[in-house]
């Protein structure tokens, strides 16, 4: 996916209100955009971080700029490398994965039909992805984007409290019972990390609920990214485990 229309970059004074942020950009003024993440965004809204956006042709836009990336360094807290670039757009999130199965990336997920958005399960849901083939039983896909690095390769889900997340894990256990294929699919939007596991220490029952969901049948893929000012694409499968237990 090439980045339409071209980067900008900038500085970050900061992340406030959820979804807007202040940027210096290189003439010295201070713009403010939108930030397209609901989560915490931890440890990528670090005041003085290079970040990149991007300016909306459409007049009516109160805030004509959308922030896309963000260069990450050293965890402020803990002082781990966490070096990298991370998409913190989470609305990319479904596009790449997208992307990634029509160019046949994604080798678990060669299906001949892929619908998105499509509603289903017992609480309300849409799936972000509804793959078909005939002869085979139909697979649902739920995206979630990583940008969490806390060291070492080591990238977690969520980066907040997510009960939106739990409620996606239980509609794919319900649709494994009914004879379905269910996966959960982690897209990695940070080139810094290697492997994902479940922030138990975030979010306890959303780590529960998603072992819960695996041995329930739920497969979990993970992918990590190729980003740049220029373009971004999910490129590599990445490793996925569980926590150990403490105690």
């Amino acid at each position: 996916m090439r980045y339409q229309p071209s980067l900008s970059s900038g500085r970050l004074i900061r992340r406030y209100k959820r979804f807007l942020a202040d940027v210096e950009i290189e003439n010295g003024e201070v713009i403010t955009m939108h930030c397209a993440n609901t989560g915490s965004m931890k440890n990528c809204a670090e005041p003085g971080s290079r970040v990149w956006f991007w300016e909306s042709d459409n007049l009516k836009r109160k805030y004509r700029n959308t922030w896309e990336l963000v260069e990450t360094g050293v965890d402020s807290v803990s002082g781990e490398n966490i070096a990298g670039v991370a998409c913190i757009n989470t609305a990319r999130a479904n596009g790449l994965v997208r992307e990634a199965i029509d160019a046949g990336t994604i080798a678990e997920l060669n299906y001949a039909r892929v619908s998105q958005e499509v509603p289903y399960g017992r609480e309300r849901s849409r799936i972000d992805l509804l793959l078909e083939s005939e002869g085979r039983p139909d697979c649902y896909v739920e995206v979630k984007s990583v940008t969490l690095a806390v060291g070492q390769g080591l990238g977690l889900f969520p980066d907040a409290v997510s009960a939106r997340g739990t409620k996606h894990l239980r509609e794919l256990m319900a649709m494994v019972a009914e004879g379905h294929r269910a996966v959960l699919f982690y897209a990695v939007l940070h080139s810094g990390i290697e492997r994902v596991e479940p922030a138990i220490k975030i979010d306890a029952l959303y780590a529960a609920t998603l072992r819960e969901a695996f041995d329930a049948g739920v497969e979990v893929l993970a992918y990590g990214a190729t980003i740049s000012a220029d373009e971004i694409a999910l490129t590599r499968q990445l490793d996925f485990s569980f926590a150990p237990l403490e105690g």
